[in-house]
């Protein structure tokens, strides 16, 4: 990696593996700007469920959907700048955030909590915010997932999915929160490799000149960088894997590449000849990679410039936004009767029986400790799709509590749901519920450390 940073590969995209504490953090990207001062750093932190500072131990953040339902915009710039403060502490000049879809669909297997809502003006403001927050801090972000993924009920990491809206209904709602952050300087967009035929009828929007130059750059106004969502995933693998993926995806309009993670060297050499190839054989202009290359550059040092005249403030503290405590968190969930009268007739109950609902991890937050789990509890039965409910026996002296993220969307979480109802549990739903469904009493809208312990106040 140091040798191709020397000869003048654009950056990296760190993971939650390569982040152990922030001394360690801080040696790696200065190492990278050792080797490429000009490199970008790139991460994933959204500040809430996804989150890559704080992958090992649980974000002690609030996330998106909760900022959201709190409809403060003030708070929420402040949150984007506590992120931006600590991305500049680690040496980090890039975030692939904000999350600005407009999840419309509840049965969206991956966006959900990262979205600030499902209403397209309040997304908007709230991305802006977000956005600035974090940009005044001299890091970048990165809105996404463009041209908008929250209409869908595939996860582009394993398939290709459609947006089925119309243009008008697209740019009325999925195009809104983008162009207000266009419309407040955000350095970069990050591309969705979903299909959108009402917009382009052929190809993806990773790799759709309509929606990548024509939509984005010539209507819109864009002119900072476009980011590809992650090569690796289904969605784009099917544009001829790593290399052809980014023939296609330079070509439609997009800058930097992000081609994924563990990465060998000869897949990256394959990438740089398949680009020189198709700069021969006249499929990509030399003058498209110059581009991408003098955008990239421009937001690295427009970064530095922004970094160089705001300082780190001297009383940082760690995993806290100001303002914020775990009043206004509660605050934020919505609490069910039937939890307020169960949780009321505890009576001489001495405790919870935690009862764990746990789907497939969700590729965008990884593997991380979530909910009340991250910080000290321990559930007394786990429910997965491979461990389905069986013979439970309720504690006598404790109330059940299920806890689950997305509960509605899973049918082995609705079928446990069904018969722990039956043992007066209350059921919490830490993912992006259906209210109109019986498979939530509280919902909390986010699974973060933060989250899981502002929950167990409420319990208390």
């Amino acid at each position: 990696m140091e040798r191709k940073l020397r000869q003048g590969m654009g950056g990296v995209c760190l993971f939650g593996t390569n982040v152990e504490s922030p001394a360690q953090l801080r040696s790696l990207t200065d190492s990278i700007y050792a080797a490429n001062p000009d490199a970008v750093i790139a991460i994933d932190e959204e500040g809430g469920d996804v989150s890559r500072l704080y992958q090992r131990e649980g974000s002690p953040y609030p996330g998106s959907a909760i900022l959201g339902i709190l409809d403060d915009v003030d708070l929420t710039r402040a949150a984007g700048a506590q992120v931006g403060w600590e991305l500049r502490k680690a040496g980090v000049n890039l975030t692939l955030a904000p999350d600005v879809d407009v999840n419309s669909n509840p049965l969206n297997p991956v966006i959900g909590v990262r979205a600030f809502g499902a209403d397209t003006e309040l997304v908007a403001r709230h991305g802006a915010a977000w956005t600035q927050g974090l940009q005044s801090t001299g890091v970048a972000a990165c809105a996404k997932h463009f041209p908008g993924h929250g209409d869908t009920e595939l996860d582009s990491h394993h398939d290709a999915p459609v947006v089925n809206a119309s243009e008008p209904e697209l740019r009325t709602r999925e195009l809104v929160p983008f162009e207000a952050n266009i419309a407040v300087g955000v350095a970069s967009l990050m591309s969705a490799h979903i299909d959108v035929p009402a917009l382009d009828a052929e190809n993806a929007g990773t790799f759709s000149k309509p929606i990548m130059t024509d939509l984005l750059r010539d209507e819109l106004g864009f002119t900072g960088v476009v980011v590809s969502d992650a090569l690796n995933m289904a969605g784009a693998q099917a544009y001829g894997g790593y290399t052809g993926a980014s023939v296609k995806a330079l070509a439609a309009g997009v800058d930097l590449l992000c081609v994924g993670y563990s990465n060998t060297e000869e897949e990256i050499e394959q990438i740089v000849t398949a680009i020189e190839d198709a700069i021969k054989a006249g499929e990509l202009t030399e003058a498209r990679v110059s581009e991408a290359h003098t955008r990239i550059l421009a937001m690295v040092k427009a970064s530095a410039k922004r970094a160089a005249e705001a300082l780190i403030p001297e009383d940082l503290t760690h995993g806290a936004v100001p303002g914020m405590g775990f009043e206004q968190l509660k605050s934020a969930f919505s609490v069910s009767e039937t939890a307020r009268t169960r949780l009321a007739a505890r009576g001489a109950v001495k405790g919870v029986q935690w009862v764990r609902l746990e789907p497939a991890a969700n590729m965008a937050v990884g593997d991380s400790p979530w909910g009340p789990f991250a910080s000290g509890v321990v559930a007394d039965l786990v429910v997965s799709p491979e461990t389905p409910l069986k013979n439970f026996v309720p504690n006598p002296d404790c109330v059940v509590v299920v806890v689950g993220k997305d509960n509605h969307r899973h049918p082995w979480a609705r079928e446990a749901i069904d018969e722990l109802r039956g043992h007066g549990a209350v059921i919490v739903d830490m993912g992006w519920p259906d209210l109109t469904e019986p498979y939530v009493d509280i919902a909390t809208y986010g699974a973060s450390r933060a989250v899981g312990e502002a929950l167990k106040e409420v319990l208390a």
